[in-house]
């Protein structure tokens, strides 16, 4: 009987320790660069916004509580496209809203991959540092410069949001035939190293999160106007706004 209650309790605190592990390891902030969101702007002098609507299936898969979709369109015919989709709030149900980074869902609508460096950057974006991945689409004539990032609990990631990268290149180099190939085309060591760094770093993957994708038409080669267009317009098009403040008038609509 004494034996059976020995058992029990260091059963119980070895699942309470499982239990708050992740609390208590996934924690690390950097209080030096404060917690923010990052506010869209639709009203830039000498731009015109339009919104773009986006599927009840995208909807569903992001799981976002809210997204913006839209085109701004500029003198001289300069056209930036904006994406961004905050999740004030994240349950176990719903899947994880960086599972759908450009490297993989732009390769899997016909988009292909085009080798180009750097392939990530870091701008001063009001103070705070933002990390950006830096990737060019090609799909026929077209080319597209795209930057993407995060935040998570209101500070940008301190490693890349390159977790598809490979399997984007894999894609483009050649697609997986059948079902088997695909699902070998998804094996890569980049992926599976996704939530390494995460523990690595401490940081978390869930909670109260923001993704942010800009891009622009590349004019033949000349991707240093395209670099400079976007690197301006995201400090124009994004503003810093209080985190707990944005996260608790969401809560307070809700209830």
């Amino acid at each position: 009987m004494k034996s059976a209650v020995t058992s029990s309790i260091i059963l119980s605190g070895a699942l309470l320790v499982v239990w708050l592990f992740p609390q208590f390891w996934y924690s690390k902030t950097d209080p030096r660069q404060g917690y923010f969101w990052l506010a869209e702007q639709n009203r830039l002098p000498g731009w015109q916004y339009q919104e773009t609507p986006v599927s009840e299936a995208a909807e569903a898969v992001l799981a976002a509580d809210k997204i913006v979709n839209g085109e701004f369109r500029g003198a001289g015919g300069a056209i930036v496209r904006v994406f961004s989709a905050k999740r004030y709030a994240e349950r176990e149900s719903e899947f994880d809203m960086f599972s759908h980074t450009p490297d993989r869902c732009w390769t899997s609508v016909g988009w292909k991959l085009e080798p180009t460096a750097p392939d990530s950057i870091e701008l001063d974006l009001h103070g705070m540092t933002l990390r950006l991945e830096r990737r060019i689409f090609v799909t026929g004539t077209q080319r597209e410069l795209v930057y993407f990032g995060a935040l998570v609990g209101g500070q940008p990631l301190p490693y890349r949001l390159d977790q598809y990268l490979d399997v984007g290149r894999k894609r483009t180099e050649k697609s997986p035939g059948g079902i088997f190939g695909r699902m070998i085309g998804a094996l890569d060591a980049r992926l599976f190293g996704w939530p390494w760094k995460s523990f690595v770093n401490r940081r978390p993957l869930t909670g109260p999160k923001q993704f942010i994708r800009v891009s622009t038409p590349v004019a033949g080669t000349d991707t240093q106007n395209a670099d400079t267009l976007l690197k301006g317009f995201f400090l124009r098009w994004l503003l810093l706004t209080d985190y707990r403040q944005e996260l608790e008038q969401w809560r307070t609509t809700r209830r």
